[in-house]
């Protein structure tokens, strides 16, 4: 029985520009003119009679049909590609380009890499450490990781977790400082400030109101820092005592090299999301990482 099947060349053509945002990016992938990738797209839609991409700007997205038939055709391209690299005797390697914020880089994200690498050997990770808002079909970054969502409107959006805060700090500072943080000099006091652009970082003062406790410590007067990563950094040299995620200081803290003296704990504001374009969401391994990332340990 012969099997009716759509222009491969199109449809090879139509995938890439799904999986990259943009025909552009399909054309360096391809090696051909983006206008020849457009042709070839429409061809595609002329044969199915569908309507595959939207325009927004300078990027593309897929409509519901385009959806439809990208989930369809991904994974088994992808297959065929790998067999041939076999056949060829090459190594079929996929890789994930998974873009992060700063402070998330090393005390949380690389042991889960780390985890991840030894589960899916086979798929190889571009790590970026970048500020937002990030352009994520022109860097074709496969997943982001943020702090809300606020900058990626249009895409799929996956929340990790809800971080906290509280008192952190190395244990012979505890030993030499504490026990009543009442009396804590402000300028042993570490601060976190992410900058103008965030204001849901809990503060020193609101700690101490959440405690009960009347004070409003100066940051003029104690250490202050842009990123929560640094701000443990600081807390574990024995600098002082800081307000720190405690997601980011779970390693140190289970290793003895921070302690946590106080419990009382402030909820950050918003969530850390994994974000990435729903023409992606078939990418080899994606999903096994952003399940590694949710339900990981802390």
């Amino acid at each position: 029985m012969i099997q009716k099947l759509p222009p491969l060349n199109a449809l090879k053509a139509f995938e890439a520009a799904a999986r990259s945002g943009s025909y552009v990016g399909a054309a360096e992938e391809l090696g051909v003119s983006a206008a020849a990738v457009s042709q070839q797209v429409r061809n595609l839609e002329g044969w199915f009679g569908k309507r595959l991409f939207v325009r927004f700007n300078n990027r593309i997205a897929l409509t519901d049909a385009g959806m439809a038939i990208y989930q369809d055709t991904s994974a088994p391209l992808q297959e065929i590609a790998g067999m041939a690299a076999r056949v060829l005797g090459e190594t079929a390697r996929a890789r994930l380009v998974v873009s992060t914020l700063p402070s998330l880089a090393e005390r949380w994200l690389a042991p889960r890499l780390a985890e991840f690498a030894q589960a899916a050997p086979e798929i190889s990770i571009d790590l970026r450490v970048e500020e937002d808002p990030v352009d994520l079909m022109r860097n074709e970054v496969d997943l982001r990781l943020c702090y809300t969502a606020q900058f990626y409107p249009d895409y799929q959006v996956l929340p990790l977790f809800r971080d906290e805060v509280l008192p952190i700090c190395a244990p012979g500072f505890w030993d030499a400082h504490g026990p009543d943080i009442a009396t804590l000099p402000d300028p042993l006091l570490i601060h976190t400030d992410w900058g103008p652009s965030f204001a849901s970082h809990p503060s020193w003062a609101d700690w101490f109101a959440a405690a009960g406790l009347e004070r409003t410590p100066s940051a003029a007067e104690g250490h202050r820092v842009m990123m929560s990563s640094t701000a443990l950094e600081l807390a574990q040299l024995g600098m002082g005592l800081a307000l720190g995620q405690r997601s980011l200081a779970a390693s140190a803290l289970k290793s003895g090299h921070l302690v946590a003296p106080l419990p009382r704990t402030l909820s950050l504001g918003h969530d850390y999301c994994a974000v990435h374009a729903h023409a992606r969401a078939g990418r080899r391994g994606l999903a096994a990482l952003v399940d590694l990332l949710r339900d990981g340990p802390n």
